[in-house]
Order: structure tokens, then sequence, then C-alpha cells
């Protein structure tokens, strides 16, 4: 039930990430190279291929569309925001914040660029500035489960668990369905030895419909 100390993402803008098998990908791709050699100015077409890139882990063929697409469209949101992506994928951090910063500056309220461009950040070694990036990141989305979820994700990373157990409960209050939340929030309960309120968080997780057996091994830490 343990979700990973890792930074939350909402990468949501790669449609049907997942739907499709590698083979199906291919094909899609063999497509979309063809129809490339009719129309090789087509945006759309571009980026479609770019996703199927992505989609096969070719990120030195993604990053050549986004160039292309780039190029004739230096504000396409779309190629700079899943550019950023790509340089992520290859630990090319710098040149990930390059475009997460130049996404930001056309389009300042996003919390997916926002989050990865926390995660950067964080990649960087950049503490204060990544501490920084998650508190305007909740003050921008004060409604967002997933804004209180990564910064509460940070501070668990960092042992600031007092802090923490504060923005795991936001999250989940945000999203009560989302188990792991909660589940994340008596870890950091128990890391303090508040036990009686871990117990208590679990016990609500069960009146709200989780099975107890899953819970079983956050119990046996309640003792």
């Amino acid at each position: 039930m343990k979700i990973g100390l890792l930074f939350i993402f909402l990468y949501s803008f790669i449609s049907y990430a997942g739907a499709q098998t590698r083979q199906e990908w291919r094909d899609s791709l063999e497509t979309l190279n063809a129809n490339l050699k009719q129309d090789p100015n087509n945006i759309d077409l571009r980026l479609r291929k770019a996703e199927a890139d992505i989609q096969l882990e070719q990120w030195d063929y993604a990053l050549a569309e986004y160039g292309r697409i780039l190029r004739a469209d230096e504000q396409n949101l779309a190629a700079l925001f899943f550019r950023a992506y790509v340089h992520e994928k290859q630990k090319h951090y710098d040149l990930a914040k390059v475009d997460y910063d130049a996404f930001l500056t056309i389009e300042p309220v996003h919390l997916e660029a926002h989050l990865g461009l926390a995660h950067v950040l964080q990649k960087m070694g950049r503490k204060q500035d990544t501490t920084d990036e998650l508190n305007r990141i909740v003050q921008m989305f004060p409604n967002s489960a997933d804004a209180y979820a990564a910064r509460a994700t940070f501070e668990t990373e960092q042992q600031q668990y007092e802090v923490a157990v504060y923005d795991w409960s936001e999250a989940a209050r945000l999203k009560p369905d989302n188990v792991d939340y909660t589940i994340s929030m008596v870890d950091v309960m128990l890391h303090l030895g508040r036990q009686k309120e871990a117990r208590e968080a679990l016990d609500d997780l069960v009146a709200r419909g989780t099975p107890r057996g899953l819970l079983k091994e956050w119990y046996d830490r309640t003792r």
C-alpha cells in the first residue's frame, strides 16, 4: 500500500499512455512517418510522432521532433513540456529546467509544469529552490491534493516529518479516495511516534471501505 517516496507527477497529457502495445506503437510510428513524407510541415503529425517515440523510449528521436516543432513555433507548449520531460528521462536536468522555464513564461499557471520544474530542481540538488517552488505550487493551487502530496513527498524525503504530516493530511482531505495519501500520512506519524493518531487514521480508512487485511502491516506498527 505504501507509495514510494518519489515526486508525484501528472504527465496526463501523454495520451493513450500504456493503452497500446509496443508493436501497436511501432505500427503507428510507421504510419506517421509515411504521412509526414506527404506533409512534412504538419505540426500535429510531428507531435504524434514524438509521442510514439516517447512510448517506444526513443528519446533522441523525440528530441529531434520537438526541436523541429520549436524551430517552426518556438512557443509550442506541447513541444516545450514534453521536451522537458524527455530531457528529464535522459537526466539532462539543466536542459529540462530551461524548457520548463520557457513553458511557464508563456503559461505561468500550470500545475504539471510547476511540478516538473520542482522535480528538476531537486534532481539538480537545489534544495532551497525546490522548497520555494513547492511552496509556490501550494499557494497557486490550494485545492490540489497533488500539490500538497508533492510537497509532502519532498518533506518526507528530507525527514521534515512534522510539516509532512500536515501536507499529507491536506492531500488526503482533498482527495479522500486516495488511500496512498492517508497511508503516507500514517507512515510519517509512525516516524514521529504518534501511534494513536496513526491507528485512528487507519480505522477511518477501514470505516470508509478499505479492507483491514490490506492494512495489517500498518496496524502492526501502531502497537
